[in-house]
């Protein structure tokens, strides 16, 4: 185990994943200046999306806000997969949350709240974001959240 954040992780009774392969041609995150991009985090746990199909249908909010976190902590092992230790991280500057949605669904903010909530208590007061919450028809391989994430590192 590294630093300070994943000691909190650990605290929190969290594992940070292995780093999800990518499920089409692209990287899983990226380096560019002080930023690191993930791409979209889907809620894959071990290799499988333990739920899917639409929030306020299939999926609950509830279910849907735990698995928003889940995509968070898969967007922390993708930082950390390209920068090594995530105490490098300075700041959480974005989240873009998307939500596969019934078509009467309005409730998108409380569930990427989830991922918020997450990288919050993950943090601290690095972790405080601006955000996007979007409602979309639907994700890939029928998922319910999906979450990708802009950081700011420490500048040596």
């Amino acid at each position: 185990m590294s630093g300070v954040v994943e000691r909190k992780l650990a605290e929190l009774g969290l594992t940070l994943p292995e780093v999800v392969p990518p499920l089409a041609a692209y990287q899983p995150a990226v380096v560019s200046g002080p930023y690191v991009y993930t791409a979209g985090q889907l809620p894959m746990v071990e290799g499988k999306l333990p739920v899917t199909g639409k929030v306020g249908g299939e999926v609950t909010p509830e279910e849907a806000k735990e698995l928003a976190r889940t995509c968070a902590l898969n967007a922390l092992a993708a930082v950390k997969s390209v920068v090594g230790d995530l105490d490098r991280i300075s700041r959480v500057v974005k989240v873009v949350g998307f939500v596969a949605s019934a078509s009467d669904f309005t409730g998108q903010p409380g569930v990427i709240n989830g991922a918020s909530e997450l990288l919050g208590e993950v943090l601290g007061d690095k972790g405080v974001h601006a955000r996007s919450a979007v409602g979309v028809a639907v994700l890939p391989l029928d998922a319910p959240v999906e979450i990708e994430i802009q950081v700011e590192l420490v500048q040596d």
